[in-house]
C-alpha cells in the first residue's frame, strides 16, 4: 500500500547542538553587527557638536546643580568646573568611539592588531577634525584644533587600553602554556 501522506519526513526533527554549526550568520549582517555601536556613537558626537550643547547650555544646566551640591561655590570656580567637564567630554567621548571602531574594524574577531588599532585612531582622529569643522558653522559654538587634538589624544588613550587589555587577557593564556610545556 503507498504511504497516503508522501510529503511527510520520517526523519527525527534535528536538535539544536546539531543544528549550531550549520546555521551562519550572514556576512553582511556581521558586519552591519559590528559596525552598529561605531555608527550610532558618531551620531551622537554629531548631535552634541549642536547648538544644543554649546557652553551656554550646559552651562544653564550645570550651573544649579553645582551650586546645589556645592553653595559656597564661586563664579570663577564654576567657570573652571564647567571648563573642565567640557574638555573631560571630548576626551571621553572620542575614547569610546576609538574603542567602538577597533571593536567594527576587527569585525567580530577576538584579536589585538596594531593596524586595526591605527586605523580605528585615525578614523576617530579625522572625525574629530570633521567635527570641529561642523561645530564652526553652528552660530554658538567655535571650532577649536585644541579641542580636535584633545579628542585625537582620547581615542590614543584608547588604543592604549585596548593593547593593555588585549595583552593581560593573553599573557595567563601564555603562562599556562609555558607551563603545561615544561
Amino acid at each position: 500500500m503507498a504511504d497516503p501522506q508522501p510529503w511527510r519526513d520520517p526523519r527525527p526533527i534535528p536538535q539544536l547542538s546539531e543544528m549550531e554549526g550549520r546555521i551562519q550568520t550572514p556576512r553582511q549582517l556581521r558586519l552591519l553587527m559590528a559596525w552598529l555601536p561605531a555608527l550610532c556613537w558618531a551620531a551622537v558626537i554629531f548631535s552634541l557638536s549642536t547648538d544644543a550643547f554649546s557652553a551656554d547650555h550646559t552651562g544653564r544646566i550645570l550651573r544649579p546643580i553645582l551650586f546645589w551640591l556645592i553653595p559656597h561655590l564661586t563664579e570663577q570656580g564654576f567657570v573652571t568646573i564647567h571648563f573642565f567637564v567640557r574638555k573631560t567630554a571630548h576626551f571621553t567621548e572620542y575614547f569610546i568611539f576609538c574603542l567602538l571602531l577597533y571593536r567594527g574594524i576587527r569585525g567580530g574577531q577576538r584579536a589585538w592588531r596594531w593596524s586595526w588599532a591605527l586605523t580605528a585612531l585615525f578614523i576617530a582622529a579625522g572625525y574629530s577634525a570633521l567635527d570641529e569643522i561642523h561645530q564652526a558653522f553652528v552660530a554658538s559654538r567655535t571650532a577649536s584644533p585644541n579641542d580636535s587634538l584633545l579628542d585625537s589624544i582620547g581615542a590614543a588613550f584608547a588604543v592604549v587600553a585596548l593593547f593593555l587589555w588585549f595583552r593581560l587577557r593573553t599573557a595567563p593564556a601564555n603562562e599556562l602554556k609555558l607551563q603545561r610545556s615544561r
